[in-house]
């Protein structure tokens, strides 16, 4: 399994389309918890719009929304419409079966986000 692959993103608009939140998941008694790392430090979760920047014919691609793990605590500086960077994007692929069927996709990770000056 290909895990924690480098992104490079610098010719791509990255635009926040959901403010970043504490990351939660559902507990051992259904109740939600905080997702913490190995360290125990408590991990966020942004949803961002990535878009390619024009080419020189002035054409763009088509963009997509990714939800990503933020390794540290993203602050007031960022909120929902803010033009962004990610610090150390990587992705992993990921595979599991549900209900009798494949699935797999890419997990989006950072290790922080910043507002585009």
């Amino acid at each position: 399994m290909l895990r924690n692959i480098p992104v490079e993103l610098s010719g791509h608009k990255v635009l926040v389309t959901e403010a970043p939140t504490v990351k939660m998941r559902d507990g051992r008694n259904g109740e939600p918890e905080v997702v913490t790392d190995y360290s125990g430090a408590t991990q966020y979760v942004v949803v961002l719009f990535v878009k390619p920047r024009p080419n020189d014919q002035g054409r763009a691609g088509k963009g997509a929304e990714i939800k990503c793990t933020l390794e540290t605590d993203p602050g007031a500086e960022v909120s929902e419409g803010d033009l962004v960077e990610l610090i150390n994007p990587r992705v992993s692929h990921w595979e599991n079966e549900i209900d009798g069927r494949q699935m797999s996709g890419l997990a989006w990770r950072a290790t922080g986000i910043k507002p585009v000056a």
